[in-house]
């Protein structure tokens, strides 16, 4: 089996974690790291073990023994360090969202249409079981037609609040949901209605609900809350319900099956995305990565999730947040 030789751009919390997925991934090599803070660079590098850092991600795309690089930069950095790597010719894993704009996502489309190597965006849900068992009975007929569907993924205000500078509910957490919905019902929104509502002096708002119409077929609520009391067990309250016209399913995200309850209270940790299990980082993201790798190995394009769909889902919440500000619903447009 063909070694993929991979490279981490961007070492902050989240991409820490796609490291040590990475180091650990049958198949795959990590053998480089960048960043643009020198410390946090000098850290990941010591701690992976990984002789090749930079501060400058181009030298790390110069590289011709590297294949793979994982994007795990500030949102709004995605555009620019995505496109040089497509045009560099490697084999291109960017964290969601796709970029800071609709129109950045379609230059990044029009890249890869171009590009020598295999570009995937990574929209983890569509990689947890429950969610998938979900789509195969939709598809399978089991709830009938969808008609109404209701999202939910909350954060506590710590972690929440944490974010509200770098990135806003809808775009962070609403766009999962959103991705989803479209998935479930294999199509795009006829229009979307948002309103965000701000609470404290961050950035962004620290809410957001966005309606999603489906013609007049069904329709969809994604609500995101980054403000819910310290004192909630779960790391992330998150569930979505989807009523069909023979039935219903829910998937609840926020019951991760272990609750450890201590002097402080209950909490609920993450059993599902990236628990470390036996020294290993594991779970979605783990066969999110694994994915990708597999299909660089075997040379077929990434079909689980689409850069089209990746840019949907984007458009999507990019709308809600343009009607949030115009107090107006808005017909969606790709």
């Amino acid at each position: 089996m063909k070694t993929i030789n991979w490279a981490v751009l961007g070492v902050g919390r989240f991409g820490k974690i796609h490291a040590r997925v990475l180091s650990s991934l049958s198949g795959s090599a990590l053998v480089a790291l960048s960043n643009r803070n020198e410390d946090k660079l000098a850290e990941a590098a010591s701690e992976f073990l990984v002789e090749f850092a930079s501060t400058d991600f181009h030298e790390i795309l110069e590289n011709p023994a590297i294949d793979a690089v994982s994007i795990t930069t500030h949102w709004e950095d995605h555009h620019e360090v995505a496109l040089a790597a497509l045009r560099s010719g490697k084999h291109v894993f960017l964290e969601k969202p796709m970029a800071a704009s609709s129109e950045q996502c379609r230059e990044l489309l029009e890249a890869s249409r171009k590009a020598d190597g295999y570009f995937m965006v990574g929209h983890i849900c569509r990689f947890d079981p429950r969610v998938t068992l979900a789509k195969e009975a939709i598809d399978a007929g089991r709830i009938g037609r969808i008609v109404s569907m209701h999202a939910r993924r909350n954060l506590p205000k710590a972690p929440g609040s944490v974010r509200l500078d770098k990135i806003s509910p809808l775009i962070g957490d609403g766009i999962h949901d959103a991705d989803l919905m479209m998935w479930f019902l294999d199509r795009a929104p006829t229009e979307v209605y948002g309103r965000t509502i701000r609470i404290d002096g961050y950035r962004y708002p620290d809410l957001g609900w966005a309606m999603l119409h489906f013609g007049e077929d069904a329709i969809g609520v994604v609500e995101t809350v980054w403000c819910l009391p310290e004192s909630v067990p779960s790391a992330i309250d998150a569930k979505m319900e989807v009523i069909g016209t023979e039935g219903k399913l829910s998937i609840d995200c926020s019951n991760t099956g272990l609750t450890i309850t201590g002097a402080n209270g209950s909490k609920i940790p993450d059993t599902v995305y990236w628990p470390m299990q036996h020294g290993r980082q594991v779970g979605a993201l783990e066969r999110e990565l694994d994915y990708f790798a597999r299909c660089i190995r075997e040379e077929a394009a990434p079909s689980v999730i689409t850069p089209q769909e990746a840019a949907r889902a984007f458009t999507v919440m990019e709308t809600a947040e343009r009607s949030a500000e115009c107090g107006q619903p808005l017909p969606f447009q790709l």
